[in-house]
């Protein structure tokens, strides 16, 4: 062989070679993150030819699959419409997937690796490829209840099992129908779309997981975790002036309507709860510091990543503070930023006697034979507080509900344990409203959260306690069967 012809023959060689390793690095290395991408129109066109599972509450199925007939022989319903949309998301032709869509798409599809065997007894048998049932832990008269006591007001309420972790209730307002998103007419679907996502009010957020807000007076009880873990007791007594310069600032904190929080200059630590005084927290912040501060609010789970298994924002306690910031992020303002869900595991971790579980919201998923193929085990987050101190602030917060801020919150033959937030926002707007509260206190079943941003119906009167609370108490009502 002359030269000329083993120069073009090693040429020829090399492109052979490149051209193998192209297409082994693009159908091995590549293919799953090809398939998973959500603009992939033949993944997309393959996963809709196939039956997706449903999506369950409470036994019956608020998300499924019809067919029809069209190129993609499957449409996806919610029969659950508004209600569980910021839980369900949507599954779009055009849009790709959100919610738990998303989250549990692996298993809606059939593509999970734990569903293989199945996978290859479809491929023998030559039964049609169906996804997996995926089982939410939530309660249908719970979600039901705090959909309705939230009314048209803008906000979110969040429930949990204390003693496992289970998300009870996740409801987010405004809404909006995820069958909007689902359809198979492109430009109709197009049309939907531009109107929710241009649309100010934000309907297609997740307010409960994925939005932060000043948690307000509610981060008082991270206060009270810190004091007590530090070595105060309930009666500790604590300066409480009607109004405290903070030092080193021309700012002052004041009381709610400018009102003292008792007949003394002082007031015990379980009374400060259950006024909620500004004054007296902002000192003992003050007093702790910063850093005990933080370190009390990361035990709780500020400043983690957490999915649920929607993924969840941040929650956040600043890192850097001086003393007048340390002060107003001691009553929830400054830059202390936290989601619902965040504030019900506060409540859940005292409620569950200093021991924090982890939030879920997949109880279960069902092959299509109904096998099992895999299960929620509770587990465990964090010790945020001792039992000690979750025993105390039990009792506080009992207190804020039977004789103060959170009378709202009351049911007859029921000890509710709670507590009341206002948080200001700008100074042109008015304040979010928060409460948090687990009942029965001596036996919790449930833990809640609620927030009605800028003050709802009620505007610049609202209070967390006249707000939030009653909202609460229905959502606790519907978990006790009242």
């Amino acid at each position: 062989m002359n030269t000329p012809l083993r120069r073009i023959a090693v040429v020829v060689c090399v492109m052979f070679l490149s051209l193998m390793g192209a297409a082994t690095w693009v159908q091995f290395v590549q293919a799953p993150k090809l398939n998973a991408d959500s603009r992939n129109v033949r993944t997309l066109y393959r996963e809709f030819n196939n039956s997706r599972g449903p999506i369950i509450v409470g036994g019956d199925p608020i998300a499924s699959s019809k067919p029809v007939d069209d190129a993609f022989k499957y449409l996806r319903t919610y029969s659950g419409g508004p209600l569980y949309a910021p839980v369900t998301g949507f599954y779009s032709t055009v849009f790709g997937r959100t919610g738990i869509e998303r989250a549990s798409n692996d298993y809606l599809t059939g593509s999970a690796d734990s569903l293989f065997l199945t996978r290859i007894q479809d491929l023998f048998t030559g039964r049609q490829p169906q996804g997996s049932s995926v089982e939410l832990t939530i309660n249908p008269k719970m979600q039901q209840a705090a959909w309705d006591a939230l009314g048209d007001q803008r906000g979110a309420v969040v429930a949990l099992d204390p003693s496992t972790g289970a998300i009870l209730a996740m409801v987010s307002k405004p809404s909006f129908d995820p069958n909007l998103a689902a359809g198979h007419n492109t430009a109709q679907v197009n049309k939907a779309y531009r109107a929710l996502d241009a649309d100010p009010a934000n309907p297609m957020l997740n307010r409960a997981v994925s939005q932060t807000y000043p948690p307000g007076s509610t981060f008082k009880l991270i206060d009270s975790a810190a004091a007590l873990e530090a070595g105060m007791t309930p009666s500790s007594q604590l300066p409480a002036p009607r109004s405290l310069a903070l030092p080193g600032s021309s700012a002052r904190v004041g009381n709610f309507g400018g009102e003292s929080c008792g007949p003394g200059k002082t007031v015990s630590l379980a009374d400060a709860l259950r006024v909620s005084c500004n004054t007296a927290f902002a000192q003992l912040g003050m007093d702790l510091g910063a850093n005990k501060l933080r370190a009390q609010a990361e035990a709780f789970g500020f400043d983690q990543d957490l999915s649920v298994p929607l993924k969840v924002a941040v929650s956040q306690f600043p890192a850097t503070l001086d003393t007048p910031q340390t002060a107003l992020s001691s009553i929830g303002q400054y830059e202390v930023r936290a989601t619902p869900l965040q504030m019900a595991m506060v409540s859940a971790a005292i409620a569950n006697g200093g021991t924090e579980m982890k939030p879920y919201l997949v109880q279960t998923v069902r092959d299509p034979d109904l096998d099992v193929v895999d299960e929620a085990s509770p587990e465990k987050f964090g010790e945020p507080i001792s039992k000690k101190t979750a025993a105390a602030l039990r009792d506080m917060m009992i207190g804020v509900v039977q004789n103060g801020t959170g009378g709202s919150a009351q049911i007859p033959g029921v000890q509710v344990a709670g507590k009341t937030g206002t948080a200001q926002t700008t100074s042109d707007a008015p304040p979010h409203t928060w409460f948090t509260a687990f009942a029965p206190a001596s036996q919790p079943k449930v833990a809640v959260a609620v927030i009605v941003e800028h003050g709802g119906t009620m505007g610049n009167e609202a209070t967390g306690g006249r707000v939030a609370a009653p909202i609460a108490r229905a959502v606790i009502e519907a978990a006790l069967n009242r």
